[in-house]
């Protein structure tokens, strides 16, 4: 019985996040809309990429992704830091030279989604030219771009 309940309360809290994205995600195309000034009906999907404007979850991986280089550059904010750990390994391989994260191991959805969980597999999905940046605002700008051109280009 519990064992069942715990699996349906996860289910049904992927759901609600999933619902709560594509809720954000219509607001979004809505306000994208306002600005070109166009009806109501028209695909918001074009006039989003002409704003230059990122998708909802690429918007929520850009902020983690910037969290995380702040983390690692500065060690602030001291609090998120302690969950964050580089990634150390036995061997020497040519992926040795780009700065990934330990990414911890979590039985249950509830601690996948956690920030010492997301933030590495965020942080380890960036290409090496934009986790090798060495200024917050080059980060910012290589960041971006890689996520936009992963939302637009399909």
């Amino acid at each position: 019985m519990f064992l069942s309940t715990v699996y349906v309360n996860g289910a049904l809290q992927i759901i609600i996040i999933i619902i709560i994205i594509h809720k954000l995600q219509r607001v979004q195309n809505n306000a994208a809309r306002i600005v070109h000034q166009v009806p109501r009906r028209s695909h918001a999907h074009s006039l989003m990429k002409k704003l230059h404007w990122l998708p909802v979850e690429q918007r929520i991986s850009y902020k983690l992704a910037v969290l995380t280089f702040k983390i690692r550059h500065t060690s602030t904010p001291a609090y998120l830091s302690q969950h964050i750990r580089a990634r150390s390994g036995t061997r020497s391989l040519r992926s040795s030279s780009v700065p990934f994260l330990d990414v911890p191991f979590r039985r249950t959805d509830i601690g996948k989604r956690s920030f010492s969980c997301t933030a590495p597999a965020t942080w380890n999905s960036l290409p090496p030219t934009v986790i090798n940046s060495d200024t917050l605002s080059v980060f910012k700008s290589r960041l971006k771009t890689h996520l936009f051109n992963t939302a637009y280009t399909s």
